[in-house]
């Protein structure tokens, strides 16, 4: 499998449920003024972009000045420059950068893992939130590193991620934690977010090997429907990759 269609088979459990999220939230503004995306960490538009191609106005805060010089570029081969701006911030300095009760949907992708604060982080993306707005989380979950690990034969990683320890990291290994679903959702409860949806994400694509779905015609086809069939299937989420998450604002 190619690494573009690789990517697809990834994401497309997370697009397809933010998608459907932002199709809601554009029948409740209906025609009195645009969606507003804030997509935190959003680095250089991966996701920024297609949403804004989706007709909505797009907000990325992040840290890096060279991520967010990407994001102008790639915003400007497509002709979306007036829909996404790119502004320096993080977590921290959410609500310095974006108004309070000014966000639709707020996107955390990835930025749980890193951050000093993760209560924080999301505390702000509620402050910014409007009533009725959605918060879409993506976060490592941390059976599934576990899970990874024994299977490659790292058998002392696995017992120290399943300990909840500081595993040996190295370049295999970049980030600094992981989460269970009920860490995910205690966090979001205690921000005063209610979780309305949860899927798991790469359930099978980080296990199969490219090879043996690449000598299959239409077996990518057929994962990307297996993963989206189980995403949502409690049987199945232990293992998964990463988890997503729907929350909404008590």
């Amino acid at each position: 499998m190619g690494e573009r269609r690789r990517s697809a088979v990834r994401t497309a459990v997370v697009w397809d449920a933010l998608q459907a999220v932002l199709r809601a939230r554009s029948d409740a503004v209906g025609t009195t003024r645009d969606v507003h995306v804030v997509d935190l960490g959003g680095g250089t538009g991966g996701l920024a972009v297609p949403v804004a191609g989706l007709g909505h106005r797009v907000t990325v805060v992040d840290p890096s000045p060279d991520a967010l010089a990407s994001l102008e570029r790639r915003a400007a081969e497509v002709d979306l420059s007036a829909s996404v701006r790119g502004v320096l911030g993080d977590a921290a300095s959410l609500l310095d950068v974006v108004p309070p009760d000014s966000a639709d949907v707020v996107i955390c992708h990835g930025v749980l893992e890193v951050v000093d604060a993760p209560l924080e982080a999301l505390q702000a993306a509620a402050a910014v939130l409007v009533a009725g707005g959605t918060l879409s989380v993506l976060a490592a979950q941390r059976s599934a590193a576990v899970f990874a690990r024994a299977l490659a034969g790292h058998l002392g990683e696995a017992a120290a991620l399943l300990d909840e320890l500081d595993a040996r990291r190295g370049e295999e290994d970049p980030l600094p934690r992981r989460f269970s679903q009920a860490e995910l959702r205690a966090l979001l409860a205690e921000a005063g977010f209610e979780v309305a949806e949860v899927r798991g994400v790469r359930v099978f694509i980080d296990h199969i090997s490219s090879a043996l779905v690449d000598s299959e015609p239409g077996a990518a086809e057929e994962l990307q429907a297996l993963e989206s069939a189980v995403a949502t299937s409690p049987d199945f989420m232990a293992v998964a990759t990463q988890l997503h998450l729907l929350a909404t604002v008590h």
